[in-house]
């Protein structure tokens, strides 16, 4: 018998519109974009009709990517497909732990924008990411180990990885990425996320979890900083998502290993999936964006 995960975009995936179909064909969905604009007005518009440039600003994009994200997942519960396990690939973490009950939904969302805004505090106009493709992790990493601001981040998948830091840094790794056969393509962020210029925002982050009420999961949910089911740690371990490398590749193989064989990609972009499909080449894999999709889920369950 199949086991799902449910795995969460994450932030470079927004997207004007995103999430609008469920919000107009979801009872949960609505309720959850309702209730969440009430708490931060605006946020609900920022999504369905904000601008690509509001959207791209990461105090924004988070807390948008989250509805959109659980929007997704909570259109699937109601018709009747859930989660063995779950997994979010950096922002995506939060949704995943929030429907995984480790958070209630505002309470996630709160949670989410706090990470936003602490993350977007830290961004400037000289840094940036990255996506390395066409050579492998150890190449990339000598690369990066001769530019003191340059990071390799995002273990994405064989032949992806992702690369965080100095912008004048990344441009002189990416004249040697090229050199040795490889090419670096600039992602759509805001910032040097998961590297050592997000070690001031891990620890607000941090800081402020310790604030909140935090619940152990009902279903495993894996993490991007070890690639492993939470055991117990979750502020800590949140927390240094923020500065740390996300290992997606380590996460999807080992939720592999646990018996997954079908993996849900809830959110927008479509990202996940091309990942995954690289990762696991035999694994049944699907997007879950329009309620069209759910339907194609369906059938291909039943």
């Amino acid at each position: 018998m199949d086991r799902i995960a449910f795995v969460f975009s994450g932030q470079g995936a927004q997207h004007p519109g995103m999430a609008e179909a469920f919000y107009n064909t979801s009872p949960r969905a609505k309720e959850l974009f309702d209730t969440a604009d009430a708490i931060r007005p605006g946020t609900r518009d920022m999504c369905f009709s904000g601008t690509d440039a509001d959207l791209r600003r990461t105090e924004n994009t988070q807390p948008c990517l989250f509805l959109a994200d659980l929007a997704a997942a909570l259109a699937l519960e109601e018709a009747g497909i859930s989660a063995d396990v779950c997994a979010g690939f950096s922002l995506g973490e939060l949704p995943a732990l929030t429907y995984a009950g480790v958070m209630d939904a505002m309470t996630g969302f709160t949670v989410t924008a706090k990470r936003g805004a602490l993350m977007g505090d830290a961004c400037t106009d000289e840094t940036a990411m990255h996506a390395v493709l066409k050579l492998s992790n150890e190449a990339v990493e000598q690369i990066c180990a001769a530019y003191p601001h340059v990071t390799p981040v995002n273990y994405n998948a064989p032949g992806q990885l992702v690369i965080s830091g100095d912008k004048t840094e990344l441009a002189a790794a990416a004249a040697d990425i090229k050199a040795a056969g490889g090419r670096s393509v600039p992602l759509a962020v805001s910032g040097a996320f998961h590297s050592p210029y997000m070690n001031e925002p891990a620890k607000a982050f941090g800081a402020y979890l310790h604030t909140v009420t935090l619940t152990p999961p009902t279903i495993p949910v894996y993490a991007n900083r070890t690639a492993a089911p939470y055991d117990g740690e979750i502020i800590g371990t949140l927390a240094d998502q923020m500065n740390h490398p996300v290992l997606w590749e380590q996460t999807v193989r080992r939720m592999a290993e646990d018996g997954i064989t079908v993996f849900i990609e809830c959110g927008v972009g479509g990202t996940l999936q091309k990942l995954i499909s690289k990762i696991l080449p035999d694994a049944k894999i699907f997007g879950c964006e329009t309620p069209e999709d759910i339907e194609t889920i369906k059938e291909h369950l039943s």
